[in-house]
């Protein structure tokens, strides 16, 4: 072990500890070091912006904010991943997690399995957000204007028999399509597969919560999407916050 990396992050700890700063002098005390020895690891870690010293107090640096926040970034996503895998064993569909993000529509996570394998993305999800529930489900919780901004970026085009014809078309089914109810598609993306997305409210940001299904067992879309929709409100509480990765 090198002893002055582990008294580097006992005075890390120490510090961490006091919201409003603490003295050289104190910092010394609670970690059982010599003050010159603290001195020294208290300017090292100033030094490379691991602390901060304000009028004789020690507070955590951006150095040591950057890594808190990367270890809860980490955390919140294990969170929403443990999630979906528990959804999709007990529902037995693969289970999809996206948001809509800085005018793009993006797939955050999807937990599938060899029995119940993901929709192949065979035509770029952002290109095509029209055609498949997830994009449908992201759009019709936009206002008009983004919603108008991302056609225009992305116009309607049949990529199956099944995907709606033109942008008026799609405009009109997504005004139309309930506030907090669940988008269904049929073949629109992908043909020999359905898919229903739940819209997640998460403050301003659009997101969703989709299954998919071989068409040939159609017939458990809506029981599955339901299923997914208790489960959803029975987790929501502790996902509020984990779920924005």
């Amino acid at each position: 072990m090198i002893g002055s990396v582990q008294r580097a992050m006992r005075l890390l700890e120490s510090v961490a500890e006091h919201e409003h700063g603490a003295p050289a002098k104190q910092l010394a005390r609670e970690t059982g070091l010599a003050l010159p020895t603290a001195y020294h690891l208290l300017r090292t870690l100033v030094h490379e912006g691991y602390l901060r010293r304000d009028k004789g107090l020690f507070f955590l640096g951006e150095a040591a904010e950057r890594l808190s926040s990367s270890g809860a970034e980490q955390k919140r996503r294990s969170t929403v991943v443990e999630a979906l895998a528990h959804w999709r064993d007990l529902i037995g569909v693969p289970v999809y997690y996206a948001q809509y993000r800085n005018g793009e529509i993006e797939v955050v996570c999807v937990s599938d399995s060899p029995g119940s394998p993901a929709v192949e993305e065979w035509a770029d999800f952002r290109e095509t957000g029209h055609a498949h529930a997830i994009g449908q489900c992201l759009l019709a919780q936009l206002d008009d204007e983004a919603r108008r901004d991302h056609l225009d970026r992305y116009p309607v085009q049949s990529i199956t028999p099944y995907t709606v014809r033109d942008g008026h078309s799609l405009l009109r089914r997504l005004e139309r399509t309930a506030r907090m109810g669940p988008v269904i598609e049929r073949q629109e993306y992908a043909l020999g597969t359905v898919c229903a997305a739940i819209p997640i409210t998460l403050g301003n940001a659009a997101s969703t919560m989709a299954i998919s299904l071989p068409v040939h067992q159609a017939d458990r879309l809506l029981t599955a999407t339901q299923q997914l929709q208790e489960e959803i409100g029975r987790l929501m509480g502790s996902l509020t916050i984990s779920i924005s990765i």
